[in-house]
């Protein structure tokens, strides 16, 4: 049995606290080992235990549920041996970082657990595209985790009057989280993102070619992920990194990198939509009417900020398709949900069609 202090000097450095060993005491008295999910792969994760890092399978802990399957960065009770050896357990989550999936069957796909902070990595290769980083951090917030933007390959924009144009941009996208450039090539504001991120747990998020495994190997100290270049045309990258992968920072903590995304659904992420637009909901605060929905409403504080310039019309536009999209995704699986949206649907076509035979009525 390996003692207490040993499991601490050992899994510390991946996050290991009183917290999770009391969590885990029911799993010490059964002889099993604690262990961090450092990869998963096809029914088999790679853990690292008091004694390393094992190869087991997860064949105990494979439910129907896709959110419950154990992903990158969670905390598992793993057999001390056998062959194959099995995850036994692994302990509830603190934070998740879940999207929907692109089947017709609205499930969400779980991505990291148990993460402190979000880097979500938008490449300066590229124009940006600001509805892309709202999802990101929409994701971000919904997890739990503290996000942070890094706007990377700054080296590709010389002109700092230019730099300062795109970072305000991006900090009127993303209020309440810092906003950072970085160039991994030089090195240039790593400092500042590693004094961000501390000792925690930290994920890469961003597309393909958005520079994250570059950056990555800049926070990790060596080449631990392979470099792929972009491709000039679109500045979109293949999938350098195909799997989620943990691996320890040299200033403390650990990261785990993730494959580009080139799809971020929504997933019951109506908290974390809520979030990015927070402007938005504290003048919704102001309508006239609690359920406006900022269209044509009298009374609307929103459509009043849109029109005076206060609020950016794009924004707003962002704010209504990522709350629509993120209905629809939990309406599949809520029936009741399901038979309001039909209502309302029907409600706003009659008062369509309502309108359109009124104005014919003037006209003849």
């Amino acid at each position: 049995m390996t003692s207490s202090s040993a499991v601490f000097t050992a899994l510390a450095p991946y996050g290991w606290d009183d917290a999770w060993a009391d969590a885990f005491t029911s799993y010490e008295s059964e002889g099993l080992l604690p262990g961090r999910v450092v990869r998963v792969d096809r029914g088999q994760c790679d853990v690292v235990t008091p004694g390393g890092v094992v190869r087991a399978d997860t064949a105990f802990v494979t439910p129907h549920d896709p959110l419950r399957v154990v992903c990158t960065g969670d905390w598992v009770a793993v057999e001390p041996g056998g062959n194959p050896r099995y995850v036994r357990a692994y302990l509830p989550r603190r934070t998740a970082f879940v999207r929907s999936t692109s089947s017709k069957r609205s499930e969400g796909q779980i991505l990291a657990a148990n993460v402190d902070h979000a880097v979500v990595a938008v490449s300066l290769a590229l124009e940006l595209d600001l509805g892309r980083v709202e999802r990101f951090l929409a994701l971000a917030w919904e997890s739990g985790a503290q996000p942070v933007v890094v706007l990377t390959k700054a080296d590709l924009v010389p002109d700092p009057v230019t730099l300062a144009h795109l970072v305000q941009d991006v900090e009127t996208t993303a209020p309440g989280v810092p906003v950072l450039t970085v160039s991994a090539l030089h090195g240039d504001g790593l400092d500042v993102l590693v004094s961000l991120v501390g000792s925690g747990t930290t994920v890469l998020l961003g597309q393909s070619g958005a520079g994250k495994s570059t950056l990555a190997n800049a926070l990790v100290g060596e080449d631990v992920m392979d470099v792929q270049a972009a491709r000039d045309v679109d500045g979109k990258g293949r999938h350098t990194t195909t799997t989620r992968n943990l691996l320890p920072l040299p200033s403390g903590g650990v990261l785990i990198d993730t494959p580009g995304l080139r799809g971020v659904g929504l997933f019951d992420a109506e908290t974390g939509v809520g979030q990015v637009f927070s402007e938005i909901e504290e003048l919704a605060e102001e309508c006239r009417f609690h359920d406006c929905a900022h269209e044509t409403e009298p009374g609307c504080a929103v459509r009043s900020a849109v029109d005076s310039g206060v609020l950016p019309a794009r924004r707003l536009e962002s704010y209504r398709k990522l709350m629509r999209e993120n209905q629809w995704i939990v309406a599949k699986t809520d029936a009741r949900l399901r038979s309001e949206i039909r209502k309302d649907w029907r409600r706003k076509g009659a008062e369509g069609k309502a309108a359109m035979e009124a104005k014919r009525g003037r006209w003849m």
